[in-house]
């Protein structure tokens, strides 16, 4: 039987044409056998792709030839095609819908003025030598946090990427401007774009996790700073990182541990929430708390 592997990565590089490079992904994907999902801009490459490993492999390969891909990092991880609906491949403004095309600026090192990287060793470093001082600052959507997140870390209101400018210039995290802050996200793409977003706006010492919580977490996995799982985009839709990794999500109708997203049973809804296997069986239940109940009934 065939092994499958996933690859997440992302490359900051300037595109000067983004549909050639769409059609050309496109078309490697599907001579491999790839699905997953990728967008391309003329600020570079996001994606996430899986299959058979020998074609995943001559995918990073051929990948990697573009002369503005040529030190890609990708990260593997556990899955294949299976996990994927189809294969969906777009140019866009943006790689990742922030809402800001035209503030970020990207040169072939990478984004321009954004946060200082830090391995997941130095972020170890920094919360020794600065302790309380340093704040952790979720770069992900608000409900992705519900099963993980660093600890004590702050979790903006957000729903999309697209509503964090508006949220960090609402005077909330101002008393945040002349702290630590490190930001994090799952890859690291996110925060890349977020860090250069905040300096503009004032922040002075902005840090972000090399690699993001991946790569955190096949170093640490759960014995320091993070807990719980990670969401993922795709049918898996969590990960840990060990087998002893701690259950912090609860149901929000029972309030039993859980790290299960389902989405709500209103057709017009379809929010993800989070679900125990008991009340996820539960039509009734399978529900938005705060709104679809009456609606399902």
């Amino acid at each position: 039987m065939a092994l499958n592997r996933i690859v997440l990565y992302y490359q900051f590089a300037p595109i000067s044409d983004p549909t050639a490079v769409m059609l050309w992904q496109r078309a490697l994907c599907e001579k491999l056998g790839l699905r997953g999902r990728i967008i391309v801009s003329k600020h570079g490459i996001n994606g996430t792709v899986g299959g058979e490993i020998d074609a995943v492999k001559q995918y990073t390969k051929e990948t990697r030839q573009y002369p503005g891909f040529k030190g890609m990092e990708f990260k593997w991880s556990e899955g294949g095609a299976e996990d994927f609906p189809r294969l969906s491949v777009k140019a866009r403004d943006e790689i990742v819908a922030f809402g800001a095309p035209d503030e970020l600026q990207v040169d072939e090192n990478g984004v321009v003025g954004g946060g200082v990287h830090l391995k997941p060793e130095e972020v170890n470093k920094l919360v020794e030598e600065r302790g309380d001082e340093v704040v952790f600052f979720d770069g992900r959507n608000a409900f992705e946090a519900k099963i993980g997140k660093f600890k004590n870390a702050i979790v903006p209101d957000v729903r999309t990427t697209h509503d964090f400018i508006k949220e960090i210039e609402s005077g909330k995290y101002d008393d945040l401007k002349d702290k630590p802050v490190v930001t994090y996200c799952t890859g690291g793409i996110r925060c890349e774009i977020l860090s250069a977003l905040m300096k503009n706006r004032g922040f002075k010492e902005i840090y972000q996790i090399d690699g993001g919580i991946v790569r955190y977490g096949e170093k640490y996995g759960d014995k320091e700073l993070w807990e719980g799982s990670l969401y993922v985009f795709d049918k898996r839709m969590h990960m840990e990182f060990t087998p002893d990794t701690v259950t912090i999500g609860k149901c929000e109708q029972c309030g039993a541990p859980s790290n299960k997203f389902e989405n709500c049973a209103n057709e017009d809804c379809r929010e993800l929430i989070l679900l125990c296997p008991e009340c996820a069986a539960d039509d009734s239940k399978r529900v938005c708390p705060d709104g679809c109940a009456t609606v399902a009934a």
